[in-house]
């Protein structure tokens, strides 16, 4: 965690003037086939790219091949945006904000450039929520699976698009991905409801008027994560200071009366949960992450960090103005402007000028940071979890000073999680393939036999809920509660559980909770687990699974990895942003 403030107020910046995203961005659906619904499968079967595949195809064992390569070209920048109207710094992705989203069909690849054009920053980028099957090295988590690009540097990413849905991308070194380095991911695929319209994704973000790492030495030194100060909608929203007029834009978009369109939320903040609602307006959720789900209606969507869902919103209503609201959860969200981070939903004809007088849904209160009961996310492709003779994992999560005076940290399965940028876990395993001594603060959790099941069981008694996420898989949910984890009282879900990449575990005043994972040993890789919150993340909030660590080599293109680090470590020795702080003090950087 190296790109100091000061680093961004000495260096060269290329300002930019404020942009404002105040609808969908613009999407290349005249390139793509747009969607194949689950009721439509069978006329459009001869004209979709995934012929021969459909929404009860097990997408974890068969994918399709179109042959089609999709590729992209990313220039991570630092400059200046003003999204709400505030003018600060940020790092960006080709000079947008959110980044330009990639899109594809199931089966396509995707190739994605990645240059660094920073001055005194590394990076990487991360395909959250991509399966990378036997693909490891591109999973873009800096520590693990590579080293950071340095400034001036290259790298390219190569995936397939297995699944199918909506995700997002970011990067996976320090606190860069709410700086502005991230960007959406559409798959299209089939869906489990009719729609009309693809409106492509619809990101949900907390957002300070200052960079977030120059709130991170208060967070470390005090374990407070600092209130937010607004949220942005796409990337944009208005801001009414306390003195002179207000500034910025909404989030705006048009419906047809009749029409059904689909929208892809994205939870993109640092520390807010959402419920996202639109007044006088069903939502029908279609899926939770990347994985298709039995459609059902609700008036909100709870969206954690890092989640995403599939929804359908019908144009049955009068033809008006209706404001869109993303409602920060009070319990874990503060926010100074909580109220107002809003957009509208305005119908084909109503008065383009005027702001909604809709009221918002009467839905129970907007304290609670829970998830969707897992009963309602049914997939649509039942699996169960056969767990046969599981590898158990315990997993308590906690929270302590370390050194004096002290820095706070979080620890998960007793260590605080810190490892190297410049001698990633692919590179230690290349060089040492049975290499089975793991230093403190590497966080292993084995899982060496193929397609064996791995159970965690994670465990928090303080009362503050952390959005996890697993990269590599799509975990199923045996059990999420309040409290302790009793397993001679709870019964473990393993028919058709809920699936999907990140949950929240949950808490309330008083009282921690537990959730209880698992998934199958089915893809090799160093695969990182930890809470989505960028601030505990890189103060020790993580795990990594090393799973089929002796299938390592079958994926391991090793010159590449080590052209990378050569080009790292020469960068770092030179320049005191490459310096990675490890020790109790801080700026701590556990690395991801």
């Amino acid at each position: 965690m190296h790109f100091l403030l000061l680093v961004w107020l000495l260096a060269s910046l290329a300002l930019g003037s404020p942009i404002a995203h105040n609808t969908f961005p613009p999407r290349q659906t005249s390139k793509l086939e747009t969607r194949a619904t689950n009721q439509s499968q069978s006329l459009q079967n001869s004209q979709v790219p995934w012929k021969g595949f459909d929404i009860n195809t097990n997408y974890y064992t068969s994918a399709p091949d179109t042959g089609v390569v999709r590729e992209y070209f990313f220039d991570i920048i630092n400059t200046t945006r003003a999204p709400d109207g505030v003018e600060r710094q940020v790092l960006l992705v080709n000079g947008q904000f959110p980044g330009p989203t990639i899109e594809a069909n199931w089966g396509d690849t995707v190739k994605v450039h990645v240059t660094n054009r920073m001055q005194n920053n590394g990076t990487s980028i991360h395909f959250h929520g991509i399966r990378q099957l036997n693909n490891n090295q591109m999973d873009g988590v800096t520590a693990l699976t590579q080293c950071p690009v340095p400034p001036g540097a290259s790298y390219t990413y190569v995936w397939k698009a297995e699944q199918y849905g909506s995700s997002w991308y970011h990067s996976h070194f320090s606190l860069q991905a709410w700086e502005g380095v991230f960007g959406g991911i559409v798959i299209h695929g089939p869906a489990t409801a009719d729609y009309d319209h693809d409106l492509g994704v619809l990101f949900l973000g907390d957002w300070l008027h200052e960079t977030y790492y120059s709130y991170y030495q208060d967070d470390l030194n005090s374990g407070k994560i600092p209130t937010m100060t607004t949220g942005l909608l796409n990337g944009t929203n208005v801001w009414a200071p306390k003195t002179g007029p207000t500034v910025g834009q909404r989030f705006q978009t048009t419906f047809v009366p009749g029409q059904r369109y689909r929208i892809r939320l994205i939870g993109n903040a640092m520390h807010t949960q959402f419920k996202f609602s639109i007044d006088n307006h069903d939502l029908t959720v279609i899926a939770a992450d990347l994985v298709p789900i039995v459609p059902f209606k609700t008036n909100y969507v709870p969206i954690g960090m890092g989640q995403r869902y599939d929804i359908i919103v019908t144009a049955n209503q009068k033809p008006d103005n209706y404001w869109i609201r993303a409602m920060p959860q009070s319990y874990c969200s503060n926010n100074t402007a909580a109220d107002n981070i809003k957009g509208i939903l305005r119908y084909q004809g109503s008065d383009p000028n005027s702001d909604p007088s809709s009221t918002k849904w009467d839905y129970g209160g907007d304290v609670d940071c829970q998830d969707f009961p897992t009963s309602t996310l049914v997939p649509k492709l039942a699996l169960n979890a056969d767990l046969g003779e599981a590898n158990t994992v315990n997993s308590a999560v906690g929270f302590s000073g370390v050194g004096k005076p002290p820095i706070y940290l979080w620890n998960m399965g007793g260590e605080i999680f810190n490892t190297s940028w410049s001698d990633p876990t692919l590179l230690q395993t290349s060089e040492a393939p049975k290499k089975s001594s793991w230093e403190p603060g590497q966080g292993v959790i084995q899982a060496s036999v193929a397609n064996q099941w791995t159970v965690i069981i994670i465990q928090e008694v303080l009362p503050a809920v952390h959005p996890i996420h697993l990269h590599g898989h799509d975990f199923y949910i045996l059990a999420q509660g309040l409290g302790t984890y009793d397993p001679s009282t709870v019964k473990l879900q393993t028919e058709n559980p809920t699936r999907r990449d990140t949950l929240n575990l949950p808490a309330v005043s008083g009282k921690g909770g537990y959730v209880v994972i698992a998934f199958p040993a089915d893809n090799p890789g160093a695969w990182l687990l930890h809470c989505h919150i960028g601030f505990h993340a890189a103060e020790g909030f993580a795990q990594q699974i090393i799973e089929r660590q002796s299938e390592f080599k079958e994926f391991l293109d090793r010159d590449v990895l080590e052209e990378t680090c050569n080009a790292w470590n020469e960068w770092a020795e030179t320049n005191p942003y490459g310096y990675q702080h490890r020790g109790d003090h801080g700026p701590y950087e556990s690395g991801v």
